[in-house]
């Protein structure tokens, strides 16, 4: 339930409305804008009387959330959510590029790309320290020295760090390193994970699960949310379906879906999607089209040496011409 409050609505009323609902047992979401002042309630709503509430003359009207997620809902919060990151922002009306390796291999490797990647554009720098692999003989990452090495390229390059969380146990160190906590597909609905992610101060960049609906997506934001943390971005990476040309089918129509439903940022990582180095760029204009608020993209100076993914990295020169193609769309 969302109460709407009139524009010239008093401080003290306000106040006061948010206190009953708590009493009530109801958590309370305050987002206000220039024009418009909203009090979400998460909870049992049971106990309230709606005409109560509707009787009061700075209430304009009530309005029910038919979703099951709240936080997340563009109901709860009309404007788009737009995240900061030491000054460089995801949301909003321009496009972050988050871009880097796959995996870090080491220090030559990382710095060539990061320095690379800074160059042409990007804002962020991405990097896999502890990689989830489908095989368990495949390359597993550097872990903390990959982190270390992490940090040493955002010294060096000014750019932030998105790296990958897998599980709880290594929780504490890539948040002690990362600046944008990353939890991929097949950790969506890791359910634990996702609360431990709700404790934390870093803003975490969810990927849809390979067979996740868009309903499934942002109930898992809202398990983070309602742990406290508001700072999620969402990450459409492609799903699973009958075709087999492609790693995975690009669903662009989830950008649309999700802006339509939710005020939080989404991104579209086109690496993953197809994995196919041909059809990224194709793929990252044709999400800048649809509204996206940010591309993940691979890039590897030596893609046919990488210790994963190199199929789907762009060399640094294929990525400065996509960095170009988005700047002309912009």
């Amino acid at each position: 339930m969302v109460i709407v409050m009139k524009p010239d609505a008093p401080r003290e009323v306000i106040e006061k409305i948010e206190k009953k609902m708590q009493s009530l047992g109801c958590q309370v979401h305050l987002s206000q804008g220039e024009n418009y002042v909203l009090l979400g309630l998460v909870g049992d709503t049971r106990k309230i009387n709606p005409s109560q509430i509707e009787a009061n003359e700075y209430v304009d009207k009530l309005l029910k959330v038919q979703q099951s997620f709240k936080l997340a809902n563009r109901t709860f919060h009309p404007e788009d959510t737009v995240i900061d990151v030491e000054g460089h922002t995801i949301g909003g009306d321009h496009v972050a590029v988050i871009a880097g390796p796959c995996s870090v291999e080491s220090e030559e490797q990382l710095m060539t790309i990061a320095r690379s990647v800074k160059q042409s554009g990007a804002a962020f720098l991405r990097g896999g320290a502890f990689k989830p692999r489908t095989s368990p003989y495949s390359f597993q990452g550097l872990q903390e020295e990959g982190l270390k090495l992490l940090q040493q390229a955002k010294a060096a390059t000014g750019m932030p760090i998105v790296t990958e969380v897998m599980c709880q146990d290594t929780f504490d160190v890539v948040e002690q390193y990362g600046d944008i906590l990353q939890i991929g597909a097949h950790n969506m609905q890791n359910f634990a994970l996702l609360k431990r992610a709700g404790k934390s101060r870093k803003p975490i960049l969810l990927k849809r699960g390979m067979s996740a609906t868009v309903e499934e997506l942002l109930m898992s934001a809202e398990y983070i949310m309602a742990e406290g943390n508001q700072q999620v971005i969402l990450c459409e990476r492609g799903i699973r379906t009958f075709e087999t040309y492609t790693r995975n089918t690009l669903d662009l129509s989830a950008v649309l879906a999700i802006k339509a439903l939710s005020h939080l940022p989404v991104i579209v990582d086109p690496s993953h999607a197809c994995g196919k180095w041909e059809m990224v760029e194709p793929l990252s204009k044709a999400a800048v089209a649809v509204g996206a608020h940010g591309l993940m993209i691979e890039v590897h100076h030596q893609p046919e040496s990488a210790l994963s993914d190199g199929a789907q990295s762009l060399k640094p020169h294929k990525f400065q011409r996509l960095m170009d193609s988005i700047k002309k769309m912009g």
